[in-house]
């Protein structure tokens, strides 16, 4: 590891990176930059580390309760957004998406049609049909400044009956972050239609400066009140391995909330839950120097793919650590990830994975160093040359 204070991306090596045993670094052969899976380069935030020391120290190491991880979101969201959440009906899940499967079993029933902006995270539409659930894709509208939310549409999925709205804010891939006009817009849709909002908000505290997350159950509308967030410290302070989230309901939906099984509840890790009190409580300077970070890096590739690429579209994201890469202007066929792969050795995810109107993109993740990010875009770079120039095939 090294001591650069400047930057919590170039704290190790690629080295030291590649003896790590989590899926980032293990999942493509090592002569591959992964920029794939949603993980960041960066060591623990220091509350973070000292808190899972100590329960190392005194051997804590058994199942979980929500302790006063509740307690410590409350403040955060307070301080950060706010909003002022009933720490008391807030329910521990292992995770958000296990969070969003337990509501969405609570507040629809089978065959009933959730609302997924596409492109979408992909987990979304696995487990929307493996509960018995139909996926309606709506998709965000394309504009010059980027992707928007496309309130007629949205108007037209809710109109023809579905039952839920999942809806992701920030929003994975296009790191959108929808304002308060928007979502008081939706929430009357859904009041008009009787449809139930569940928020997956694990991105919420890596949005950019100059924009403010405005949590759904924060809004003054009955869809509000009956809506349900799922929040975690995951992303933001790199411990998704950890396993813990909160369910956190508006006023009018703490008996849904409550309705998740306690088994539910014991799934989630203890580390999880003292990684995140820690994070939430104590960890905020460490999150305003990370952002400092992945700011300079969703502009340095800004110029980067614009100096060596300039056929691929981007528009910088205002929360998380993915750039939404449009490569349909290369000329491949629908899977520019695999091109990248085979003839650059850099690993990004497939836009298809993300829906249809994810054919010809490719996510990339950023929170890396700075050198790294540079040298995904020459090898990016290698990959088009080649691709043109079958001779030039690795």
């Amino acid at each position: 590891m090294t001591t650069d204070p400047n930057t919590l991306l170039t704290a190790y090596s690629t080295e030291e990176l590649r003896d790590r045993r989590s899926v980032k670094w293990r999942e493509f052969p090592a002569d591959v930059l992964p920029l794939r899976i949603a993980e960041m380069d960066t060591p623990l935030a220091e509350p973070v580390a000292a808190a899972l020391t100590a329960a190392i120290g005194r051997g804590d190491t058994g199942y979980a309760l929500a302790g006063r991880l509740p307690d410590a979101f409350a403040g955060f969201a307070v301080r950060h957004y706010g909003w002022h959440p009933d720490p008391a009906a807030a329910r521990l899940v292992p995770d958000v998406m296990s969070g969003i499967v337990e509501i969405l079993q609570i507040i629809s029933e089978p065959g009933d049609g959730v609302v997924v902006n596409t492109p979408g995270y992909p987990p979304f539409f696995y487990w929307i049909e493996r509960i018995g659930r139909q996926v309606v894709p709506s998709p965000l509208a394309a504009g010059p400044q980027g992707p928007r939310l496309d309130l007629e549409v949205l108007e037209r999925d809710f109109a023809d009956g579905a039952r839920a709205y999942l809806i992701c804010n920030p929003h994975n891939p296009t790191g959108l972050v929808f304002s308060r006009e928007e979502l008081t817009q939706v929430a009357a849709l859904a009041d008009r239609y009787d449809v139930r909002v569940v928020a997956d908000e694990i991105l919420a505290p890596l949005t950019y400066p100059g924009l403010r997350h405005v949590p759904f159950p924060s809004l003054d509308s009955p869809a509000a009140a009956r809506s349900v967030a799922l929040v975690s410290a995951s992303k933001a302070w790199n411990i998704a391995g950890l396993k813990a989230a909160l369910a956190v309901p508006g006023p009018d939906a703490r008996a849904d909330v409550a309705a998740i099984h306690e088994e539910v509840s014991e799934g989630a890790g203890l580390f999880g839950v003292l990684a995140s009190e820690a994070a939430f409580a104590h960890g905020v300077h460490w999150l305003q120097e990370l952002i400092a970070d992945l700011d300079e890096n969703r502009r340095g590739l800004a110029a980067q793919l614009a100096g060596r690429l300039p056929g691929i579209g981007y528009h910088l994201p205002q929360a998380g650590y993915v750039a939404w890469l449009d490569c349909r202007a290369l000329g491949w066929d629908d899977d520019p990830a695999e091109v990248f792969l085979r003839h650059g050795r850099v690993g990004l995810s497939s836009g298809t994975r993300f829906g249809p109107p994810g054919h010809g993109f490719v996510r990339l993740n950023f929170a890396t160093a700075p050198d790294r990010l540079a040298e995904a875009v020459h090898r990016m770079d290698i990959a088009r040359d080649r691709a043109g120039d079958p001779s030039l095939s690795t």
